[in-house]
């Protein structure tokens, strides 16, 4: 039998994690420790209220139907949410759809509203889903450059007009991954008037949105004046609440727009398990003392590894939150081949730059999922980099 795949296949690349695995895998088999900041898998794990409620429920004979779209209790428990944390008022049956996880719905979304040759404004770094959901709709991408000297943030008056008029989406990610660039006010307005200028639907990942370390609250788009007529906010339960191998989140925001992904989901799957979304309620109803937690463990692992990284003479992205640190390394290296060197040489796994984009070309993304412990031995680690004749 001659198997081929689909020409469509040919847009999708197979991603560098499992080669970095390997690598790790031969560095840890030769008898040395690693130090794996790759993944930004949560280390922490959920609340006990949380495991215990998923445990009781997966042991009865009833938890194992179909939800279809989601159960009331969970949409009731987001909009809770977004009121308490964000004083955004959300109809649960109106406003939020569910989705298996950030991912699946962010490669998915594109598909609702985009037709083949619309043009998708995103970012350059960026999370890798973006640029697959656009491959998979048959959209066009225009690359929004996160540049320091714009403090990592889109600069939107230097898309040229005759792009922003056929625009149909742009997808923002603030705190980002992989660059934890933060959002204020003023930017998210800038946004709404960029999305009523030229018709423009605004997603917005918050997959981050509790990772903040200074102020005293979240940040959501949806909490700025118009965001809701303009566009939606993806967030996942993955990384505030330690959920990741549940696959749970959900999109909110704009009424017409939920109805419209709701469509394409009840084509999709036929919902989450049951247990899972109550785990989530739990997870939602007890944000504030789940995420207090959360903040302080990220807060102090996030100053070690800046700190760290500085002292060795690293140029590193300015944040206030986030689960990444995104840094130049200083030496004249291609970015991919850095990190299989650098795991050679001290164990320590990172991510290359340009995984997310052309402009992360010498940078890495460094993960705070392990102890401040673990990431001061990571430090020392690298320390011990060899590169007699490649630094800047």
């Amino acid at each position: 039998m001659n198997i081929q795949p689909s020409t469509k296949m040919s847009l999708f690349e197979p991603a560098i994690f499992g080669e970095l695995k390997a690598a790790a895998a031969r560095k840890r088999d030769a008898g040395f420790e690693l130090y794996d900041l790759s993944l930004g898998s949560p280390d922490i794990p959920p609340s006990e209220a949380a495991r215990k409620v998923l445990s009781d429920l997966s042991y009865s004979a009833d938890s194992y139907g179909y939800t279809l779209s989601g159960t009331k209790r969970f949409y009731e428990a987001v909009a809770n949410y977004y009121e308490r944390r964000y004083n955004v008022l959300l109809d649960p049956t109106t406003d939020i759809v569910q989705t298996m996880g950030s991912q699946e719905g962010l490669v998915h979304l594109p598909l609702a509203f985009c037709n083949e040759g619309d043009i998708i404004l995103t970012t350059n770094p960026g999370y890798v889903a973006y640029d697959a959901g656009i491959k998979l709709a048959g959209a066009v991408p225009y690359y929004m450059d996160l540049l320091e000297e714009n403090d990592y943030l889109p600069d939107l008056g230097a898309i040229p007009t005759e792009i922003a008029q056929k625009a149909k989406l742009m997808i923002l990610n603030l705190p980002g991954n992989p660059v934890p660039a933060m959002p204020n006010k003023e930017f998210f307005r800038q946004v709404v008037a960029f999305a009523n200028t030229y018709n423009v639907i605004i997603l917005h990942d918050a997959a981050y949105s509790e990772f903040y370390f200074t102020g005293d609250s979240p940040s959501s788009f949806l909490s700025t004046p118009g965001a809701l007529e303009v566009g939606m906010e993806i967030n996942s339960l993955s990384k505030s609440f330690s959920l990741a191998g549940t696959r749970i989140a959900y999109i909110a925001g704009n009424t017409k727009m939920i109805e419209i992904m709701k469509q394409l989901k009840s084509n999709l799957d036929f919902g989450i398990y049951g247990p899972i979304q109550e785990a989530g309620i739990v997870a939602l109803d007890h944000a504030e003392e789940i995420t207090d937690a959360l903040r302080k463990t990220f807060s102090e692992r996030h100053k070690v590894l800046m700190d760290g990284l500085k002292n060795l003479g690293w140029t590193v992205a300015p944040s206030n939150g986030g689960m990444f640190v995104w840094a130049k390394y200083p030496y004249e290296i291609d970015d991919k081949e850095f990190v299989f060197e650098v795991i050679a040489q001290t164990g320590v796994v990172m991510v290359p730059g340009t995984v997310f984009g052309s402009a992360g070309a010498g940078y890495v993304r460094v993960a705070l999922v392990q102890d401040t412990e673990i990431l001061k031995k990571a430090v020392e680690q690298l320390k011990k980099l060899h590169f007699p004749s490649l630094v800047r």
